[in-house]
């Protein structure tokens, strides 16, 4: 693309783009914060069904207390009846979400009775308040035959994250990339204090899917924005890059929630420790490829000037320099011009393009499952680290920590040794590790944890590295529509995983050995697919077809080249 050139004159990453990298991926520290956040909003303590009247004597195994509260931090539910005595000379037995009056009562003791009269919990709950001093599920009792909303909160995200996704990804190529993100950042800090302040659940949930909208546009937007200002040569680090500021929110969720044990000021803590965002974003320029795009030559010529002279440079690169042969005449008179022009339309291409030959399909079923299994993975591995024994702070730190060097080693996997030959091995690597779980003893929580954390390591290579494979699989007239779709699946995998992870109280290791068990099967699909590393970006359906069938004819450097500047033309069309 000639707008390339830019980056040939100026920089690929010199100081203009490094300090809009650094200032635009800090806001990714917000998203990667509110998407993993529930996972201590949402902390169900350990309870029982609150005893009527004045509890006198509490009776557990051969251990005695004066109230439960005492009691509950040691107790365990289903391993014997927990007996209270009141002022009234009552004797009470209670269960999690039961209690039941001991009729004609023997000595006070914690022999499992049979002559009583059972009735549900009415909505006094008694909770260990050692380790969660306050969450939603304490506040507004969400137990019993309440669990059910609590287990909602993150499946609702998630949609939330879909939507916002479609919403603020077709926006920001309507209204502009910064305007997308100045208002999903400010209502990011908003919507995260009035969680914070939310009266009730439904409120809650509500505010929470409104959250998930702007925290999911803010993500999209800032993979075209970085994409959109860095040069061919360091693309694919800067993109890879931004999931490694998530990782960041996800640590520091960890560390937060280690030190806030109330969800309300965790809540707010978490909404503002990146307001600081709100700041300077409002003089982000906007990118060369959109104004350019939209026929804004006179700001386009002046950013470029901008850029050039930030980074000790003297610009001599024109804007109609920049057009194609038979724009350039149109393009030096709206020099003069303010008004912009309207995004051209493009042709609409059915999601039955991507089937058109048994070959292309097989390959785009591939490919769906790399993109689903990439965010199953994710979202089980970050979400379930908390279940797996061991201190779950500490879990929830390594599994964002992991992540940073995964996406090291992916970056520099796939520009050696090929695309394919990275994700395979990725995906294996995290079936094998997940699949190692079932012959763990159940009292070496560190093993069980260090295999988990294998597979987060491999499974954030794969998914990270997607985006920019599934660019490359796809000629150019069904390539924006290959990467939304793998997106949208992408999206279905992320509303998938909270229930998958719900499956570890049937057995803690369950979801990790689903994602094992799927990921080994789609890494060995995975070796099915042609590489791409070093080969030009394909144009027709029947260059796309013959991928894989004949060696590489095409200089590699050059070919790795033009699969990155596919990159920067689709990367937005990828997160919408």
């Amino acid at each position: 693309m000639t707008v390339e050139r830019i980056f040939d004159e100026i920089g690929h990453f010199k100081r203009f783009q490094a300090c809009l990298y650094f200032a635009a991926a800090f806001q990714v520290i917000a998203c990667g914060i509110h998407y993993l956040a529930s996972v201590f909003l949402a902390q169900t303590p350990n309870f029982v069904c609150g005893g009527p009247g004045n509890i006198t004597e509490v009776l557990y195994g051969n251990l005695t207390a004066s109230s439960l509260e005492d009691i509950l931090p040691i107790f365990k539910a289903g391993t014997g009846p927990l007996v209270v005595t009141t002022g009234g000379g009552e004797h009470w037995q209670l269960s999690r979400c039961h209690s039941a009056t001991r009729i004609n009562p023997q000595p006070f003791t914690d022999t499992l009775y049979t002559n009583k009269t059972v009735k549900a919990c009415e909505g006094t709950f008694v909770y260990d308040l050692t380790e969660v001093h306050q969450s939603i599920v304490t506040d507004w009792d969400l137990v019993c035959e309440k669990e059910w909303l609590a287990k909602l909160c993150q499946p609702t995200f998630m949609l939330g994250v879909l939507i916002g996704a479609l919403v603020f990804g077709d926006l920001a190529d309507r209204i502009g990339r910064v305007k997308i993100m100045m208002f999903t950042s400010l209502c990011q800090f908003v919507l995260g204090v009035s969680v914070a302040l939310s009266g009730n659940y439904y409120i809650f949930v509500v505010l929470r899917f409104l959250l998930a909208m702007v925290s999911s546009g803010y993500l999209v937007v800032v993979f075209v924005y970085v994409t959109e200002f860095t040069g061919n040569k360091v693309r694919t680090w800067t993109s890879m890059h931004v999931h490694a500021v998530f990782a960041v929110g996800i640590m520091v969720v960890a560390l937060t929630g280690y030190l806030v044990r109330v969800w309300w000021i965790y809540q707010i803590i978490l909404s503002t420790c990146t307001s600081p965002f709100l700041l300077f974003c409002w003089k982000f320029p906007e990118t060369p490829f959109y104004l350019m795009a939209r026929g804004r030559y006179k700001d386009a010529q002046a950013l470029l000037d901008r850029m050039a002279r930030f980074n000790g440079l003297k610009c001599r690169l024109k804007v109609e320099d920049l057009l194609e042969p038979e724009e350039r005449e149109n393009g030096t008179a709206l020099l003069g011009q303010e008004e912009e022009r309207p995004a051209p339309s493009e042709k609409k291409l059915s999601i039955l393009s991507l089937f058109g030959s048994w070959r292309m399909a097989g390959r785009t079923c591939t490919v769906w499952s790399i993109w689903f299994i990439g965010s199953l993975g994710y979202y089980v591995f970050s979400l379930g680290s908390v279940n797996l024994g061991g201190n779950q702070y500490m879990n929830l730190f390594l599994a964002g920590a992991v992540e940073i060097p995964s996406y090291l080693v992916g970056c520099f996997a796939m520009d050696r040794i090929g695309r394919k030959k990275t994700c395979a091995p990725a995906l294996l690597l995290a079936g094998v590790a997940c699949m190692l779980i079932i012959v763990v003893p159940a009292d070496i929580d560190a093993l069980a944890i260090a295999l988990c954390m294998i597979g987060k390591f491999a499974i954030a290579i794969a998914f990270g590295l997607i985006y920019l494979y599934t660019c490359e699989l796809y000629p150019t007239i069904i390539r924006s529509l290959a990467v939304g779709s793998g997106s949208m699946i992408c999206r279905v995998g992320s509303v998938v995983a909270p229930f998958c992870v719900y499956l570890a109280d049937y057995w803690i290791y369950l979801p990790q050995l689903i994602v094992g068990i799927l990921a080994f099967i789609i890494g060995v699909l995975t070796l099915l697919l042609p590489e791409t590393l070093g080969r030009p970006l394909t144009t027709t359906l029947e260059e796309a077809e013959a991928l894989g069938r004949e060696p590489i004819k095409t200089n590699s450097t050059l070919g790795h080249n033009d699969a990155e500047d596919g990159l920067e033309i689709n990367q937005h069309e990828a997160k919408a």
